[in-house]
């Protein structure tokens, strides 16, 4: 009965709000390009709110899993003609094992150190990219990257090549990572999770091995990071060499953070709110960041929590007032 009821919370709730965030989006936005670079980052923050908000590891080499992504799944549809599907793989795969890589090595140590050393595999990942340019296009990054149209056992199912279908696909995929995420989170090994960023040393004294659950965050974490990498080069038709540096750790950090770590829901409130802000800023102000970091600091003031958890507080205020006004109506009938 306990399991039903959990499995149909998963089904519940969140999801039906990131459905129908993912429903309106379209609808509200300019574009609908907009609306799925808003998803594919949305991804991205998704993944890296596992690491930080789930197991409290503050990494920054998301890039390395995005980066990695997006070129892996354009050299296997240009070099070795995998389809849409094939190529989603692929990066998926590529992107949980450039994660196991890093993970290995980067939680044998923890806090700061733990932090440098992941900083410091992005800009070695960086500067490889950039010296394989044979590979990666190097600085010019890699172009002509296709965007194959949907097929399944042969028969095309979809052409991806309006922005509203590519859309509709993004956000299928979206939702089917949200799911599986939450019946991550809502697992035994996501409860672990949590045990471990609250007091990772009694986590290890009751007998859990942290760091082969955290090795596993990270692999999740990169796996999804990749296929919002390759989703990404889909979108621009284009893997940028920027994908892979230190800046687009940062700005899926930054999403993160602003969203709200230890939500889901967050990431795509996060993600959707700089990814709209650069998009109304920058065009006006060149150097549009500056509101981008006062944003951050505010939010870090005010809003520990994150955007999502300041609506959580709201609802919560609204509901309170609501019972305390019902509770004074109910006490001024008994008294009539």
């Amino acid at each position: 009965m306990n399991r039903s009821k959990k499995q149909a919370s998963i089904f519940s709730g969140v999801t039906l709000a990131a459905l129908a965030a993912v429903v309106l989006m379209p609808l509200l936005l300019p574009s609908a390009t907009l609306a799925t670079e808003i998803l594919i980052f949305a991804l991205a923050a998704l993944g890296c709110n596992l690491l930080l908000g789930y197991t409290g590891l503050l990494s920054f080499g998301q890039a390395i899993f995005f980066g990695g992504g997006a070129y892996v799944a354009s050299l296997t549809m240009i070099h070795l003609g995998f389809g849409l599907l094939g190529a989603l793989f692929a990066a998926m795969i590529a992107g949980a094992a450039l994660a196991a890589l890093v993970g290995l090595l980067a939680i044998r140590r923890t806090g700061i150190y733990f932090v440098m050393l992941t900083l410091a595999f992005t800009q070695m990942a960086y500067f490889l990219a950039y010296t394989l340019s044979d590979w990666t296009g190097g600085d010019n990054g890699l172009l002509d990257v296709p965007r194959p149209p949907l097929t399944l056992f042969g028969f095309e199912i979809s052409d991806l090549t309006s922005s509203y279908a590519f859309y509709t696909f993004v956000a299928v995929m979206f939702m089917l990572i949200f799911v599986f995420a939450r019946r991550v989170i809502h697992s035994p090994f996501g409860t672990t999770l949590v045990a471990i960023r609250e007091n990772e040393g009694r986590a290890s004294a009751v007998g859990f091995s942290t760091n082969h659950f955290k090795l596993l965050a990270f692999v999740i974490s990169g796996g999804i990071t990749g296929i919002a990498g390759a989703l990404y080069a889909m979108l621009l038709n284009f893997a940028p060499l920027s994908n892979i540096e230190l800046l687009m750790s940062e700005n899926i950090l930054i999403m993160t953070i602003i969203g709200g770590t230890g939500s889901l829901l967050g990431s795509l409130l996060g993600a959707g709110s700089i990814v709209m802000l650069g998009d109304l800023l920058s065009s006006v102000w060149p150097r549009w960041m500056i509101i981008l970091g006062i944003a951050l600091i505010a939010v870090v003031l005010f809003m520990p929590s994150g955007l999502w958890g300041g609506v959580e507080s709201l609802i919560k205020r609204w509901k309170e007032r609501r019972s305390g006004g019902s509770e004074k109506a109910a006490k001024e009938a008994e008294a009539k």
